[in-house]
């Protein structure tokens, strides 16, 4: 991937609230093992012994995913006696640092954003990783994964899982019934636009932005995506570290072209894209009151139970194509890192076994996601859309950018970007967005 950016005591594994949190959105219990049951060899290097056996953790993963998340970790807690303790919420990141400030914070949070946990490093709230952690993300992971987790020449957590952004995900009957073309440039991509819009029946587009304290990041995706396809990355790169500032004309240029589609109410419907879930945007594709919806790989556990991810069932995907025809592969995604705010044995034996190739794998295993980390077999993905993205972020030919917003200082890429997403669907235009976003980039 190219960027520059460079015990045998059985425990239950409890949701249990995190004590000072105040967080919502819990998921629900999931009983521990025996460990006559579990095969514990992978997990003997742990031991049994800890000075604390509980060890609490949050963010931003709930409902299916932190399912899915707590199960790839369960024969861990069973063979090591290590009852984690995990709540989810949508406003994780809105709330962390004043939690932090306050002495609330969980032992170990799953923070999405680069640029927040730089500030929580820089606030010192953060403690430094184990040498354990750092040399499985050596082993496991590119380099400039970790590079996202340095700050000031301090590595602080590991990568966990990642997403490839920019699919478009679409209905393969629809298109067979009808014969649309996968588009393969932007121009094909307004073309096939429009031609669902001639025909009458529904919209072409379908979208959702609200996302609790987070709401408005979906359309920050749109943004990226049109700023490296049509700037490229070393633009995109001088954009995400303000070596261009935020109301550049070319990213300007870029916002006006994501709004071709989400502000054009022959496209899409204007009136209700912020106020819809994001988890709920695509979903008129499955009932065919849409044609096609912009959003990442991890969607795919939106789609919910029964649905065939697959390029003959329910739903599939293709990449936003690139400007021109057979155009370098460019992709922009994302992912978690996982930091530690307190000290202790069990805390970095937890982030030890995250940052290993036996979590990534069976966290794959579990569906609905993918990891960035080499050791990850394609074959244990859950659908042939997640093979796909795995492959992607493990070819060395793959041009990777990660979310912008996510490495953009906290006041703008969770803050000012967010917020002047939702400005510019309701009204304003982009030269004034871009220019109260750039009005907002802190002082260097």
């Amino acid at each position: 991937m190219r960027s520059t950016f460079t015990r045998r005591l059985v425990l239950p594994i409890a949701i249990a609230g995190v004590a000072g949190l105040g967080l919502t959105a819990c998921t629900g219990d999931i009983a521990a093992e025996d460990a006559a049951d579990v095969d514990c060899a992978p997990y003997e290097q742990y031991g049994t012994e800890f000075d604390e056996n509980e060890v609490t953790m949050a963010g931003t993963i709930v409902d299916a995913e932190a399912d899915r998340l707590i199960a790839s970790w369960a024969d861990f807690a069973t063979c090591t006696g290590i009852e984690i303790n995990y709540q989810g919420s949508r406003d994780f990141e809105t709330n962390i640092a004043q939690l932090a400030e306050g002495g609330n914070a969980p032992d170990i949070g799953i923070v999405p954003q680069p640029g927040l946990v730089a500030l929580l490093a820089q606030n010192g709230y953060l403690r430094p990783a184990a040498q354990s952690v750092s040399d499985n993300v050596d082993k496991f992971w590119s380099p400039d994964w970790k590079q996202y987790a340095t700050i000031d020449g301090t590595f602080y957590g590991a990568p966990m899982l990642a997403s490839v952004k920019g699919f478009i995900w679409y209905s393969p009957s629809e298109f067979e019934e009808k014969g649309y073309e996968i588009p393969t440039t932007l121009d094909e991509l307004m073309t096939l636009t429009e031609t669902i819009a001639a025909e009458g029946d529904h919209l072409p587009w379908c979208a959702g932005v609200e996302s609790g304290g987070a709401t408005g990041w979906p359309a920050t995706d749109w943004i990226e995506d049109m700023v490296l396809r049509l700037h490229g990355p070393d633009v995109y790169d001088q954009w995400v570290t303000h070596e261009i500032p935020f109301n550049d004309p070319r990213i300007v240029e870029a916002i006006d072209a994501a709004g071709e589609y989400l502000k054009n109410p022959e496209f899409i419907d204007t009136q209700s894209i912020v106020s819809t879930p994001f988890q709920e945007g695509g979903l008129p594709i499955l009932d065919g009151t849409c044609s096609l919806h912009h959003q990442a790989s991890f969607y795919e556990v939106n789609w919910g139970e029964g649905v065939n991810v697959a390029p003959d069932g329910d739903v599939y995907a293709f990449l936003m194509p690139p400007a021109e025809a057979g155009g370098d592969l460019q992709v922009t995604g994302g992912g978690e890192t996982v930091v530690a705010f307190h000290e202790g044995d069990a805390i970095d034996a937890v982030m030890t076994h995250m940052s290993s190739d036996v979590f990534a794998n069976l966290r794959v295993s579990e569906g609905g996601t993918v990891s960035a980390n080499n050791g990850v077999d394609p074959e244990n993905a859950s659908s042939p859309l997640l093979q796909q993205t795995i492959e992607i972020l493990q070819d060395p030919n793959t041009t990777f950018r990660y979310d912008g917003s996510d490495l953009m200082p906290g006041a703008v890429g969770s803050n000012s970007f967010w917020k002047g997403m939702i400005a510019w669907l309701t009204g304003e235009d982009s030269q004034k967005v871009a220019d109260d976003i750039e009005a907002s980039w802190p002082a260097a």
